[in-house]
């Protein structure tokens, strides 16, 4: 089962409505807040506290309301420790298996982490079924009625559905919970996960800039029928100013063109995409005002959510590398590739680089040593052995 929301605006709700509904609002995300303190200092924090430790704080608040409130700051307090949580389970696995060193570093990294009490600034109210009544109307509006709020206050939202809410309510059922915030209102679905295939081969998937997505089969997915590219787009988003209406419809253009993009994607008996996971992007590097509107993780967000429709798997790849290797031989070295052109220097093999680097990420390589990751003066990588320069004459050079 897939978990998917939709967001709605809140702006056909008159002033009166808006201004209850944003009272309820501070109140719940004060209380939330109260919670997260009294909570920051336990060590041991259950999913559900008690009424005790409900009473501690005095609001307005219904029972329910203030119930609900506890129960998302228990969430909000468990999820902003779990990392460390996690990295004691580990240091602890370590020590039980006799690996002391790796035990070691760990703790090093354990006691540098700073873990800082959440400050809710803006909080989403989650509210469930209690709370919470969906009616349809004739008219073009429909209602989301609230009640148990507190204070004896009940309110009727107005809201109108939208391409994308519809399409959610087709492939699956809307929960009776929902988020509520200051302009939107989130609806929950669950989507039943019955597409997976059982099946297929792999496709590996280049992501790159002169050519958006590169596929090991072959396709080569850049310009849209309108002549529009990832590249002409990002320069439009770089001529426009930040804020301003032209620079909103830049950026919906930039969405509506990778949702564009990956649904021409050909996935005939595919079973799993391998992709190239980037982190760190642009850490520590300057970058034009173009290439700052490259928005990796929106691309590779509307990537999966459409591999995940379609039931396709997707494995995330370490990129190092390959575009340099040679997917003919498994010479790699820095110089087979000069900008889009590629051409091994060992077995002459001439295609363009990022395709070769597509084919690359299609197979099942072994992992690159740190002792043996010298691209300037080249090695052989492929399957699951790894040739350097010096043992290179042992071994034939095509498989």
């Amino acid at each position: 089962m897939m978990i998917r929301s939709s967001k709605v605006t809140l702006k056909f709700a008159n002033v009166g409505k808006r201004e209850k509904l944003n009272a309820f609002l501070a109140e719940y995300q004060r209380v939330t807040q109260d919670f997260v303190n009294l909570l920051w200092e336990e060590t041991d924090v259950k999913p559900l506290v008690s009424k005790e430790f409900t009473s501690k704080v005095s609001t307005w608040l219904s029972a329910r309301a203030i119930q609900c409130s506890a129960k998302q700051a228990s969430g909000i307090v468990r999820g902003t420790r779990v990392k460390q949580s996690r990295r004691l389970y580990q240091i602890n696995r370590f020590k039980a298996s006799g690996c002391f060193k790796k035990a070691r570093a760990l703790q090093k990294v354990y006691d540098k982490a700073k873990v800082s009490r959440p400050d809710l600034k803006t909080l989403e109210c989650e509210l469930d079924e209690r709370f919470v009544k969906i009616r349809q109307s004739e008219n073009s509006y429909e209602w989301v009625e609230l009640s148990s709020l507190g204070n004896k206050l009940k309110l009727a939202i107005p809201f109108k559905k939208h391409e994308h809410l519809n399409r959610l309510s087709a492939l699956g059922e809307i929960k009776a919970g929902i988020r509520l915030g200051k302009n939107t209102i989130t609806f929950i679905f669950d989507i039943p996960d019955t597409t997976k295939r059982l099946d297929g081969k792999a496709l590996g998937i280049d992501i790159g800039q002169s050519t958006t997505l590169s596929c090991s089969d072959g396709q080569s997915l850049n310009a849209c029928p309108h002549g529009h590219t990832y590249d002409s787009i990002c320069k439009k988003l770089a001529r426009k100013k930040k804020g301003s209406k032209s620079f909103e419809r830049a950026v919906a253009h930039r969405s509506n063109y990778l949702k564009y993009l990956v649904k021409r994607l050909n996935l005939d008996g595919v079973k799993i995409v391998n992709r190239e996971n980037i982190r760190g992007l642009r850490k520590f590097s300057r970058v034009s005002r173009r290439m700052a509107h490259w928005n990796y993780a929106e691309l590779v967000s509307a990537l999966d959510n459409e591999l995940e429709k379609r039931g396709v798997l997707v494995h995330k790849l370490n990129p190092a590398f390959t575009s340099q290797r040679c997917s003919a031989c498994g010479w790699t070295r820095k110089r087979n590739r000069k900008g889009k052109r590629f051409k091994c220097e060992k077995c002459s093999y001439e295609h363009d680089a990022d395709l070769n680097a597509a084919r690359n990420l299609s197979l099942i390589l072994s992992p690159l040593g740190k002792d043996r990751r010298d691209n300037k003066t080249g090695f052989y990588w492929r399957g699951q052995e790894l040739i350097v320069p010096g043992v290179q004459k042992a071994f034939p050079i095509f498989q």
